[in-house]
C-alpha cells in the first residue's frame, strides 16, 4: 500500500527529502487518512518523526523540530518529509505509516545514513 523512497548517504549538515506514496488508495481515503514517518536507529525502538493528520495539522518529535517537515500531496496521493541539518543521530531506517479507519498500514523503510 505505501512505498517509500528517498534514502540514502548524506554529509552531517545536508538534506533528503523522503517520499511516501500510496499509489492504491482512493483520493477520498487518502484525504481521511493521517500519515506518519517513524523511524528505527539501530539497537533503537522505533520512534516517531513526524505526522500529518488529516485535518492539515502537524506534529515533530523533539529532536527534529525546527529541521523536519512533513507535507502531503493529496492529489499525488504522496507525503513527504523533507530533512535539512541533518545530524548523525538522525541515521536509522524510516518508516512510512497510513492510519484510517479500520486500517494501520506500514510502507517498507528507506535507510537514511547520515556520515560526520
Amino acid at each position: 500500500q505505501l512505498q517509500a523512497s528517498g534514502g540514502g548517504l548524506v554529509q552531517a549538515g545536508g538534506s533528503l527529502r523522503l517520499s511516501c506514496k500510496a499509489s492504491r488508495m482512493i483520493l477520498s481515503t487518502f484525504w481521511s487518512t493521517s500519515f506518519g514517518w517513524y523511524r528505527q536507529a539501530p539497537g533503537k525502538q522505533r520512534e516517531l518523526v513526524a505526522g500529518s493528520s488529516s485535518d492539515g495539522s502537524s506534529n515533530y518529535g523533539d529532536s527534529v523540530k525546527g529541521r523536519f517537515t512533513i507535507s502531503r500531496d493529496n492529489s499525488r496521493k504522496t507525503v513527504y518529509l523533507q530533512m535539512i541539518d541533518l545530524k548523525t543521530e538522525d541515521t536509522g531506517v524510516y518508516y512510512c505509516n497510513a492510519r484510517g479507519r479500520g486500517f494501520d498500514y506500514w510502507g517498507e523503510g528507506t535507510l537514511v545514513t547520515v556520515s560526520s
